[in-house]
């Protein structure tokens, strides 16, 4: 039996990986894998999320989710009133500032991307490799080449998670990353898993593909996250911490 590892790792999304039709207002596709340590993601981050919870719902049933925040809609429609939702958005930004944890993303700019490849690669497969090789290069760093550390997505439906674990076996397979295929375990989860890890990174993955499209524009989010990307020695997050393709 393979040892387990200290670390497991949670994966968002934001835009579609359609090429087809490609939404001029974020004509982007993100995959976002937030790496979290075990011990602190249980001790720390899991009993901050709970207590937020039942402050503003009054029990821990509820999923953040960042659409349904950002547009106030069920069971978010407490965010209308503005005293409010400026304190509650204090609470979850200081929540995400304190947990220490470290983004791996990879985004698909779909125009450049439909020009430079076509249309006979998906996009999510592409950004799931990129993003499965630099999760791996963080966890060798800390030491845990070998021991079982599993990567953590979100379900979409049978077909589409058959799919990407199909897809995600493909990667260990031709990878020649010596042991990253002895690391990294699938594993798929409901929407309903009320899972403290992919509500995180679900607050993620927008503000990363929104940077990418408009840079320049103020976007406060980015600014929380922007500190958790990994980087190199010198501090360069681009291709180490964020994999941006073509």
């Amino acid at each position: 039996m393979s040892e387990s590892g200290e670390y497991i790792i949670y994966v968002d999304e934001s835009g579609d990986h359609d090429l087809s039709s490609i939404n001029a207002q974020y004509p982007v596709f993100v995959l976002s894998f937030c790496i979290f340590h075990i011990p602190t993601y249980v001790g720390q981050i899991v009993p901050e999320i709970q207590r937020l919870k039942f402050k503003y719902f009054g029990h821990d049933m509820v999923i953040l989710h960042e659409t349904e925040i950002r547009k106030q809609e069920h069971p978010f429609q407490i965010l209308r009133n503005k005293d409010v939702r400026e304190e509650f958005m204090s609470d979850l930004s200081g929540i995400i500032g304190r947990s220490p944890f470290t983004i791996v993303a990879s985004a698909i700019e779909k125009e450049r991307y439909k020009a430079h490849a076509g249309t006979t690669e998906n996009p999510y497969h592409v950004a799931l490799e990129y993003g499965l090789e630099r999760v791996f290069m963080f966890l060798q760093g800390v030491g845990q080449r070998g021991k079982v550390t599993h990567v953590v997505f979100e379900g979409r439906g049978k077909k589409e998670d058959d799919e990407l674990e199909l897809e995600f076996r493909r990667i260990m397979d031709r990878t020649h990353m010596n042991g990253m295929a002895d690391t990294l375990r699938f594993l798929c989860v409901s929407k309903k898993s009320n899972s403290a890890g992919l509500q995180l990174a679900d607050m993620t993955a927008r503000p990363i593909g929104l940077k990418i499209i408009r840079p320049e524009q103020p976007n406060r989010a980015w600014d929380l996250i922007q500190q958790k990307i990994r980087t190199n020695a010198s501090g360069n997050m681009h291709g180490f911490g964020l994999k941006v393709y073509p």
